[in-house]
Formats: C-alpha cells, structure tokens, sequence
C-alpha cells in the first residue's frame, strides 16, 4: 500500500510540473499566435541571388542575423515591475508626442526635439524662438565653414592606390534592395537613383556603407565628405530595429541595429552636463559620458584629425526602441520602474551596472551617444597597439615614464616609433586627450592593411570632459619629454589659439548642429582654450633637435617633423 500512495505522489507531482511548464508555454506563445493572427500574410522574402560583391558581403550578414531571428520577443508588461495596471500610461503617452505616426512630417518632427530635449535639461534656452535658434546655427555654418576654408584645412593627400584604400570597390556593382528582408529599406536620395532594373548605384548605398568604402591609409573619411553629415542624421533618424549589450569593457554599451543594416555603439547618459568627476576618483573609475564621445568627435574634426569615428547625440525611447525590441535576455530582464514612476535598466558589466546605478528616463526617455561602427573585423582587421605612455592603472604603482625623464628616447629606438609618423602621430592624440582630459588611453589601433604607415585610431573617448578646474598635466608628457610635433598640427593649434577662430568658439558652434546641444557648458569650453595654451607653451623645449630625413613622409601630406622650438 504504501509504495502505491508513493507512487500516486510522485505521478501527481510530474503532472503538476507538467502542468506548469505548459502553462509557461502557452503564455509566451500567445502573443505570437495573436500577432501572426492580425499581421495577414507572413511570408519571407529572401534574396534574389547571391551577393558577390564586398558591399553585398557587408551587408550580407546582418541580413541573415535579422532573417534568422524570429519575431521580436514577447516581453511581458511593465506590471511585472510594478502592482498598479496603469504605471506606464505617463509613458505611453509621451511616446505619442515624442514619435509621431509613420507619415508624420519629419521637418516638424526635427524641429520640435531639441526644444523638448531642452525642456527636459532644464535648459535657459528652451523658450529661444525657433527663428533666433535658426539664426545662430546659420552664424554658426559660416565660421565653421571659414575655418575649414583656411589654407590649413585645404591640404591634398597623395593620390591614392589600391594598397592605399581599405576596399577596392566596383563603382559599377549593384545591390537590390528587395533581397532584404526588410521592404521598408531606403536610402536618401530621388527615385531616380535607382536604376532600371531596380538595383541600386554604389552612389546609393546607405550611408554607413558609403563611409566605410571612404577610408583610406590617411584619413578616415574626408574633409567636406558630404557623406558624414547624412551618416550623422541617420545616427539620430534612423529606426532602431535590434539592440543587444556589448561584451567587455567596463560600463554598459549597448549595440544598435538600424533599419538600414548599419550599426551602431550606444553610451547612455550617466551624469547630467554639469556634474564633474570627484577629484579623489581614479581616472579608470570613472564615468563614461555620452557628452564627451559627441564633443570628441566634434573636438578631432576641429583639429583636422579626422580619426574618431562619427558620433552623434540621439534621445532613445527605453520601452519602444530598446526593451520592447531586444532579445538580449540578459539585458531585458534588468528592466524595471522606479519609485519615481520612470523606467530604468542596468545591464551587466564589469562597473556601475547594478540597482544602485541604473539607467533612468524621464519616463523612458534618456540621452546617449551613437559612434557609427568601423568596417567588420572579418572584412578589415584591425591591429590594437599598447600605448608607450600608458598609465599603471593601479592606486599605488607608476608606470615607467613617470619616472624616467628619458623615457622617449626608448620609444624612438623601439619599432614602429623608430621610423616613420607613429612616434608623431601620438603627439596627436596627445594633444587631442590633453584638450579634452582624457586619462583613459591604454591602447591605440589601426588598420592591419596599411602597415605601420597609417593614422591611428581615436576610440572611446568618453572619459573624457570630467573635469573642468583641473587641467591634468602629466597627460602632455609624451609631448614634453619627446618634444616634437607635426608641424601641420602645430600651426592648427596657433591658428585655433587666434581670436577669430578660438577653438572653444568653434567647438561650441560645432556643437550646436547636434540635436542633443548643448553638449559642453561653458566652462569646458573655456578650459580648452586654457590647455590649448599649455600646449603651445611647450615650444620652449631645450633640447629638441633636427631629425633625420628617414622619418620624414611626402611634404604634400604636411606631416613633415617639426622641432618645436625650431
């Protein structure tokens, strides 16, 4: 009898938990069941034929990323993170006024957000009428434009070879839009470039396409290269289709997918513009600011660099453009609603993604920076270099040239610095981190294609911008020790330490085109033109001497080495 009554518990309790599991079952795939039920017909399209050219090939995979997933996750209300029903009614109803129907005026749309972003920072200049705003971006175009027309800013690069491009591209390849999954996918421009068979031109590739076939062994993309400023508006415009975190690194970052195929990486907002890094903070505790990777962007451009990749400020819908499209489980499930009524999500990583930190929107609204991705790893490796005067990262320990003098003259016998523009070029991003007070710059990269003979690569830079009454000196000691420069740079630097083009007015007036401006407060602003005058202070260097034609490159490029107080 009594293994009987055993074995009626343990049946009872398999069909219990039978019992459960559908139950779990079902309630995820009702919703589907409904969706599949009103969306009428639900067939795939699939690609014509096999793409054979590298363009296809860049967008090849993340069309069958996006082909392969199913339908977007069911992901359950927001009364899982709270009891009352009607918690997300202020968020819904935001979401009506902040994105407009599709077919809505996109004009009206764009003229309407900076306002709003405004209101929300709290900012003086919210109630600016909209035609004095215009005013001061056209003022703002006009000097920008006379700085970028100064005979500085109009140097010519070497002609260019195949070994010279990243990609050697068939000006004559087509692309079919209709082999995406997506029948929605555009690109700016008139019916006309398309071409009679449907195809798309080369000229008619997504923005992010056209910027990835631009790069070069000297520049990542070109001066007036019209195709960073459509990149920037589709960084802003663009529908967010997928977002996954980021593996590594420190703080969360988050990869955006957009309607176009083109990617993204996403910093959110962590401290408001005005907040600075407490002065007993280690730089490698700190934030990392959404504000800083836009006005690095802003900042290299300015300088004539042309190394960061391009970044733009966007405001995010938490629910519809992250939550209620991701299928990073991990990610979803650190959503939840504050006592303040706002939506809020951590993440995971290695610093600042728990409860305590989290992410917050007003609703579920929240700034963050958007830097266009760099061609895939699989199509254009990329080397990461150490950089020489990298800090220790340690409370206690220094690093070796904080306490050798003579340090560079290690570097200069040391390959690649010992020929070359390399040993120059991290005078460059010497000057570009001092500006800017970035500490955080442990390593470099650069295009394996081009050899040792190429620019380096300014990324993560959102360390930067943290404080603004401390200029942080031992940032320029590679300068002060090596004592060298490009000349080009140099002469920017004098030129941008004028007071017809002083660099915290050009910096501010560039920063003014992005829809999440102000970006800088004043006080940043100022201290550049502070550090900028530390930098030039240098030129006093007792020892610096002629060097050898070896590392000198073609006149033409202007990168011919400089002795500062030459």
């Amino acid at each position: 009898m009594k293994m009987i009554l055993l074995r009626k518990f343990r049946v009872l309790i398999l069909m219990v938990f039978l019992v459960a599991c559908s139950m779990h079952i079902m309630i995820d795939l009702l919703p589907k069941l409904e969706r599949r039920g009103n969306s009428g017909c639900s067939c795939s399209h699939t690609p014509s034929e096999e793409p054979g050219d590298w363009a296809q090939k860049q967008l090849q995979p993340l069309q069958q990323q996006q082909q392969g997933w199913p339908n977007k996750h069911t992901l359950r209300i927001l009364q899982d993170f709270s009891n009352e029903p009607n918690s997300n009614v202020s968020s819904n109803s935001l979401e009506k006024n902040q994105f407009p129907p599709v077919g809505h005026n996109q004009n009206e749309r764009s003229s309407r957000q900076p306002e709003h972003q405004a209101a929300q920072r709290g900012d003086p200049k919210r109630h600016s009428p909209p035609d004095v705003v215009e005013q001061q971006g056209v003022k703002a175009l006009v000097r920008l434009a006379a700085l970028y027309e100064h005979p500085l800013f109009k140097t010519t690069l070497p002609a260019l070879t195949d070994e010279d491009t990243l990609f050697n591209v068939n000006t004559d390849i087509r692309f079919d839009p209709k082999a995406a999954e997506d029948q929605e996918w555009h690109v700016d421009g008139d019916a006309e470039a398309f071409s009679p068979t449907g195809a798309l031109t080369a000229d008619s590739y997504p923005n992010w396409l056209r910027f990835h076939i631009g790069i070069n062994r000297y520049e990542l993309y070109s001066r007036h290269d019209p195709v960073i400023d459509g990149l920037l508006k589709d960084l802003d415009a663009q529908k967010i289709t997928s977002v996954a975190m980021k593996s590594g690194g420190t703080q969360l970052k988050l990869i955006m997918t957009f309607q176009n195929y083109g990617q993204a990486l996403f910093k959110p907002m962590k401290q408001t513009r005005d907040q600075e890094t407490p002065p007993d903070f280690f730089y490698f505790s700190d934030f990392e600011r959404h504000n800083a990777e836009i006005a690095a962007f802003h900042l290299d451009r300015i300088l004539d660099f042309r190394r960061v990749p391009p970044v733009a400020g966007r405001l995010v819908n938490m629910t519809k453009e992250i939550k209620d499209i991701t299928k990073d489980k991990k990610l979803w499930r650190t959503f939840f609603i504050s006592p303040a009524n706002n939506i809020c999500f951590y993440g995971e990583c290695s610093y600042y993604c728990s409860t305590e930190h989290a992410l917050c929107g007003k609703p579920d609204q929240i700034e963050g920076s958007l830097a266009a991705f760099l061609p895939d790893l699989a199509l254009a490796k990329r080397k990461t270099w150490r950089n020489p005067w990298r800090r220790s990262y340690h409370k206690r320990k220094k690093a070796e040239w904080e306490v050798d003098p003579d340090y560079c003259e290690e570097v200069k016998q040391t390959p690649p610095y010992d020929s070359g523009t390399r040993l120059l070029d991290i005078m460059d991003m010497t000057v570009f981190d001092f500006l800017m007070g970035n500490m955080d710059r442990h390593h470099y990269e650069t295009f394996e294609k081009f050899g040792n003979e190429t620019f380096i690569i300014h990324l993560d830079n959102g360390r930067g911008f943290g404080k603004h009454s401390h200029d942080e000196v031992s940032i320029l000691v590679p300068l002060s020790q090596c004592c060298r420069v490009k000349k080009s740079t140099h002469l920017r630097l004098q030129l941008l330490a004028k007071q017809e083009y002083l660099l915290s007015s050009m910096m501010a007036q560039s920063l003014l085109r992005d829809h999440l401006a102000p970006i800088l407060i004043q006080p940043h602003l100022d201290a550049m033109d502070r550090r900028l005058r530390q930098v030039l202070a240098i030129a006093t260097c007792p020892h610096s001497a002629a060097l050898p034609n070896s590392e000198r490159m073609n006149d033409s490029w202007e990168v011919t080495l400089f002795s500062l107080s030459g």
